[in-house]
């Protein structure tokens, strides 16, 4: 691909590194904290290339159809539309996982889950059953089932478009073979014991959501984050099943909101299980409620 231009494809010679700046001052005063980093994710979109790459040819010109293509992204970036719903993308445990706006944008504080999960498993070469609640982009189980080679997994979402786009990441990641995505309410309905189940499921509070950034309150899916009046219904709801269909010796690890932690316990607690313990996020925040024989197998 050449990058050469003529005067007529940029008549003001304008080039990556001074559209790179322009469009990062332009987000900053739309009050967007990571303008900087956002425009450079935009600006490689619009130009088919890595960030990187981006940051290392500040020199060359921006052509007519990328200028175009950037003001577009600019736009909806502006409206505060998330930026893994205007590129497709989020990486998530180091791996590329489509998004839409049927789904949660997976967030690196639920890696927490995964590395609880790890930790906890003895033998990751063993024929382990996953299980993912609420899968939404399936970047859980995916990601679960990308570090052990011989498991298995289902993730059940509510959503078809959502498991529709867990389906369409499980082949990008060449895992389909190993995971089924199926509709579902939570755990009702389903039978036979999984050593490792998952969720993240919505636990915003009714009244707090509109209270979260434009990103979050307006783009993402409200089925997705609301948790009813007090943020815990969907453990509620959950709780019983997920004791049911816990293996003897597996581990169940959901993730949870801020001060959540001691609620959630409870209820699983409630519904039969055993050792609940809380796992912390890199900010320090209680973020994973896990449970099952994790003592004797961590």
């Amino acid at each position: 691909m050449s990058h050469r231009h003529s005067d007529a494809e940029n008549p003001d010679g304008l080039t990556i590194g001074a559209a790179l700046a322009a469009l990062a001052g332009r987000l900053a005063t739309a009050g967007i904290d990571s303008a900087r980093l956002d425009a450079r994710l935009l600006l490689a979109h619009a130009v088919g290339r890595d960030p990187l790459w981006i940051v290392a040819h500040p020199e060359l010109a921006l052509d007519a159809a990328a200028r175009e293509r950037l003001a577009a992204l600019a736009e909806r970036r502006e409206r505060r539309q998330p930026i893994a719903q205007i590129i497709g993308e989020r990486e998530f445990w180091s791996l590329p996982f489509r998004v839409t706006a049927d789904t949660l944008c997976p967030r690196p504080e639920t890696e927490t889950l995964v590395e609880a999960v790890l930790a906890s498993v003895s033998d990751r070469s063993a024929p382990l059953r996953l299980l993912d609640l609420g899968t939404g982009t399936g970047c859980l189980l995916l990601s679960l089932l990308s570090e052990l080679p011989n498991a298995r997994g289902v993730g059940v979402d509510c959503s078809a478009a959502a498991l529709a786009v867990a389906r369409g990441n499980a082949d990008i990641l060449n895992l389909a073979p190993r995971a089924e995505f199926v509709s579902g309410d939570w755990g009702r309905g389903l039978d036979g014991l999984f050593d490792v189940i998952v969720s993240n499921p919505p636990y915003i509070a009714e009244n707090d959501i509109a209270e979260l950034e434009p990103e979050v309150a307006a783009h993402e899916p409200r089925g997705a984050l609301a948790g009813g009046i007090d943020g815990l219904d969907c453990y509620r709801r959950m709780a019983a099943d997920v004791v049911r269909l816990l293996a003897p010796r597996g581990i169940a690890a959901v993730e949870v909101g801020v001060g959540q932690a001691e609620a959630v316990c409870a209820i699983f607690t409630r519904a039969g299980a055993n050792g609940t313990a809380v796992r912390r996020d890199l900010s320090g925040v209680d973020r994973c409620v896990i449970f099952g024989d994790w003592e004797k197998t961590s």
